[in-house]
């Protein structure tokens, strides 16, 4: 990562660490409260009250225990966030953030092998994973937390690339075409490098679905193609290289736009859209797709300090969303995973 984005990233997730694919950690704002390291029980007072959206109030300094979430790192820079607003308001939980792409995310999870207690993930649990989850006492339940419009980017001199279909994306990232002008007989004679999340991402595996009709075999052959988890890694990448292309998270992009340009992408009827919010949520912007969290309530009845987090999250996550750089989900979608997380602590 270049020292500049590194800068912004800190700048930007304040008291949150982060480590490239690693893991970021909200330690105590009181380190004395836990001195030796030990498991904290979780606690809340006061008098229950809920909130305009029909949750109970969360107090976050009434909040504390250790959280464990893995997964997307499309999600993970909205979660940090809402971290890094938990902890400000008072909470001596420990939270640890990993970024491990959604795959095994949902692995960790729903295994049992580690002490995950949420998955961060860019597309929706699917049947076998929900099989695994399920058979292991952990029946996973989604709560949709926004709405990401997956950015197709290239370097800030590529001054030629402006719109792109999805058929041009198939052959882009399959490596039919090996230099610009295979794409367009006007674009230069140089070769394009590629970049994209690795086959452990939600990112890769929503992209292979709308461009290759779920065939990742394409991508994953494509000659030259660096395949990452770690999205900083691609920015890095793309921002090097002026014939370099790739895609990831609407958020990435937002942080590193003074060093990339974001392609629009033909609707299927000849018309080159930009992701933006208006876009996004009419549907016009053919790459827009849901955020989620996931954990269960097995999970929140044994840890109330995660249910607590949780609620914090959907109350909250409104508030800091946009800054994140992704965009709110519908009224509707949210109200659904309220009522999701409302039922689950029933």
């Amino acid at each position: 990562m270049n020292v500049r984005l590194q800068q912004i990233i800190m700048c930007w997730l304040g008291i949150v660490l982060i480590s490239g694919c690693g893991s970021s950690s909200a330690t105590p704002a009181n380190p004395a409260s836990n001195p030796n390291g030990n498991n904290p029980p979780s606690t809340t007072s006061g008098e229950a009250t809920t909130t305009d959206n029909g949750l109970p109030l969360v107090d976050p300094a009434d909040v504390r225990g250790n959280i464990e979430i893995t997964g997307s790192s499309t999600v993970f820079p909205l979660t940090t966030a809402i971290v890094e607003a938990f902890v400000q308001e008072g909470s001596t939980a420990i939270i640890d953030v990993r970024n491990t792409g959604t795959v095994t995310g949902f692995r960790l999870f729903c295994s049992g092998a580690e002490d995950v207690d949420i998955v961060n993930a860019s597309r929706a649990i699917n049947a076998e994973e929900e099989a695994e989850c399920t058979a292991n006492n952990r029946p996973p339940i989604a709560f949709r937390v926004g709405t990401d419009a997956l950015a197709i980017v290239v370097n800030k001199a590529n001054d030629f690339v402006t719109a792109l279909t999805l058929e041009q994306l198939a052959q882009i990232f399959s490596g039919a075409a090996t230099t610009w002008s295979d794409v367009d007989p006007s674009y230069p004679a140089e070769p394009i490098a590629l970049f994209s999340p690795g086959t452990d991402s939600g990112t890769f595996d929503y992209f292979v679905e709308e461009v290759f009709n779920k065939d990742p075999q394409p991508i994953q052959n494509a000659p030259g193609i660096l395949l990452s988890e770690d999205d900083y890694e691609l920015v890095s990448g793309i921002v090097e290289n002026p014939y370099a292309i790739g895609y990831f998270g609407y958020a990435y992009y937002q942080e590193a736009r003074d060093q990339l340009n974001i392609v629009a992408i033909d609707d299927g009827r000849g018309t080159a859209v930009v992701p933006n919010e208006t876009t996004v949520e009419s549907g016009e912007y053919p790459l827009a797709r849901p955020l989620y969290i996931y954990s269960s309530a097995s999970v929140m009845r044994e840890q109330p300090h995660v249910a607590a987090f949780i609620n914090y999250y959907l109350t909250n996550v409104n508030d800091v969303i946009r800054d994140v750089g992704y965009f709110p989900a519908s009224a509707a979608a949210l109200d659904e995973a309220r009522q999701a997380f409302l039922s689950a602590n029933r």
